[in-house]
């Protein structure tokens, strides 16, 4: 069994308030040890890893992950991307967000059919680099809403569907068995429309599917063991997706006080995503990328731009479970960038750098459904470890740096390997 002794680093745990100086000792592919100072760990073999002060922390994880999504403008690009380079797509992706301190992600869709579960499948089997993979199916929606891209005479194929949509309790409720048969971990469901689609009357304002389709959807993930997640924009969406037990809700921008009451009393079961990355991209930088909005629809943008983040500054406060995940991998707000949302976090809700690692690390371990195992560093925990040039209790933003990543480490195995453990075993090798 492999065993790796990093010493001489600055350990942000995912719980403790502070960092503290420590020895940390990996055994195989988890942490076996944790030593404050000034007591040490005998290394008695291990490889040494002499951090110099760095910081040592547990890897990254998305909450709100789209590994299929190709920084494209439009959905309509989506299903233009033949199958094979859109597999190529998703595996660059993954090794992207692997080379950015993510160790873990939970997918908020893919966008296609089964590419979430082979990519998933992928990584597991070590082919190819990349986090922890919850599969999520296609987004789940009615007709005239989000993702609803049979607008022509003819009706896209199945196998280039960016969603698939749903028209009733009985067509929710055979796409979730469908999707289980293909092995996804996580049924995710449009429940509120989107910005963009008020011709529609599903603006994000708009609540589209009706009770009983929620529940059948709930009640096929409850008897399969899935995750639903719910795109849920509306304050009628998310008071549904709490009255029916949704896990994960995404977005809830336009949360009323009945819906943020019904968040708090439910806040040891439930996470929120406001993925504010996006939002904040689209209403601040979306010129940037050659993209313009009238007045109106700038208009539009801002507001609920501003509603998400007082409701999201409001949940923290109320102790609500809000983790990081800002749609990345859409025009303005491109794949490998998603450490960006931490920043959003401290500057935008109020969080401290602590609280933002910790809402990206210990939290999201409880949002893979693994708390026990990721997230943290603590004895007994897988070994998904960043060590950090700096510190990001002073400034998270070194965090977006890929940079600053001395060494990733996800399973006990390094990813991104030190080049002080290289130095040190051609020491060992010539002795």
């Amino acid at each position: 069994m492999e065993r790796i002794l990093f010493t001489n680093v600055s350990v942000i745990d995912g719980t403790a308030d502070a960092a503290y100086a420590a020895d940390v000792l990996v055994e195989g592919d988890r942490i076996a040890a944790i030593e404050r100072v000034p007591r040490r760990l005998a290394a008695n073999g291990a490889q040494t890893v002499d951090g110099s002060g760095a910081t040592l922390m547990p890897g990254l994880i998305e909450a709100h992950a789209h590994l299929s999504f190709t920084n494209n403008k439009e959905l309509e690009e989506f299903p233009r991307i033949p199958v094979e380079e859109h597999v190529i797509a998703c595996i660059e992706n993954a090794k992207l967000l692997l080379d950015q301190g993510f160790t873990s992600c939970f997918s908020a869709a893919a966008a296609k059919p089964r590419l979430d579960v082979v990519l998933k499948r992928a990584i597991d089997t070590g082919r190819i680099p990349g986090p922890r993979l919850k599969a999520a199916t296609q987004e789940m929606t009615p007709s005239g809403n989000l993702g609803d891209l049979d607008t022509m005479d003819v009706a896209l194929p199945p196998n280039v569907r960016f969603t698939v949509p749903c028209n009733s309790p009985d067509e929710f409720r055979r796409a979730c068995r469908m999707a289980a048969r293909e092995g996804v971990d996580v049924f995710k469901v449009n429940v509120s429309g989107d910005r963009g689609f008020e011709e529609w009357g599903a603006g994000s304002e708009s609540t589209v599917i009706t009770d009983e389709e929620l529940a059948a959807v709930v009640q096929v993930a409850n008897a399969r063991g899935k995750v639903v997640a719910a795109h849920a924009v509306s304050a009628g969406a998310v008071k549904m997706c709490l009255r029916h037990g949704v896990n994960v809700i995404y977005h809830a921008a336009f949360c009323d006080d009945e819906a943020m009451d019904m968040l708090e009393a439910a806040k040891d079961r439930v996470f929120v995503g406001p993925t504010i990355g996006f939002p904040y991209t689209l209403t601040r930088e979306a010129d940037r990328y050659g993209v313009r909005f009238d007045a109106k629809t700038q208009a539009r943008n801002e507001r609920e731009f501003a509603s998400l983040v007082a409701g999201a500054t409001e949940m923290r406060k109320r102790g609500i479970r809000v983790l990081p995940g800002g749609d990345y991998g859409l025009f303005c707000n491109p794949q490998g960038t998603n450490a960006r949302d931490l920043e959003h976090f401290v500057n935008l809700l109020g969080f401290t750098p602590m609280q933002a690692i910790q809402a990206a690390t210990r939290l999201g371990g409880q949002l893979m459904g693994r708390p026990d195992d990721l997230g943290c560093v603590a004895p007994g925990y897988l070994a998904d470890l960043l060590l950090v040039d700096g510190d990001p209790l002073a400034d998270v933003r070194i965090l977006q740096d890929a940079g600053r990543f001395l060494a990733i480490m996800k399973g006990g195995r390094f990813h991104k390997p030190p080049a002080v453990a290289k130095t040190k075993r051609r020491q060992v090798a010539a002795e």
